[in-house]
């Protein structure tokens, strides 16, 4: 996708979200919009910290994993880290955890409230490099937007 392709998505984000402050429906509808709209993805959906490790949250895609543990696998480092994991391809990451044997790349990034991680989204493709710059700066402009809607 293009630059102006997400800026898009961002405004559709925008006008979905604005003056939604539950978490789930957010969540939902956010993760129903990049399944509709972006292209080779197998699974995107969000992954919430609840005591100490990740919980499934809403998602799009198959049965997925219910619980991942701080600092495992590419949805854990990116919490642990406090940052956005883009991997080409998943199984030269060491502690990849495969939820799907299906997928081979994977885009995680965290989103906040006041600064502090609670959360993770997850977007998975079962293409090799399925994820690029402009892909990454994109999404992470819809996380923003997404956090600004929820919690101002």
């Amino acid at each position: 996708m293009t630059a102006s392709m997400y800026d898009t998505l961002n405004r559709q984000v925008l006008a979905l979200l604005t003056g939604e402050d539950d978490l789930v429906s957010a969540l939902a509808n956010f993760s129903a919009l990049l399944n509709d709209n972006l292209t080779d993805l197998n699974w995107v959906g969000f992954y919430l910290v609840k005591n100490n490790q990740l919980v499934l949250g809403p998602f799009q895609g198959k049965v997925a994993c219910s619980r991942i543990a701080i600092g495992k696998g590419v949805c854990g480092t990116a919490v642990e880290k406090n940052q956005t994991q883009r991997i080409a391809d998943v199984h030269q990451f060491e502690g990849h955890i495969a939820c799907d044997s299906a997928s081979n790349s994977e885009l995680v990034i965290p989103f906040r409230r006041e600064g502090v991680v609670i959360g993770v989204l997850d977007i998975d493709s079962p293409s090799l490099a399925r994820f690029d710059e402009i892909d990454q700066h994109g999404i992470e402009n819809m996380v923003k937007s997404l956090e600004n809607c929820l919690f101002g």
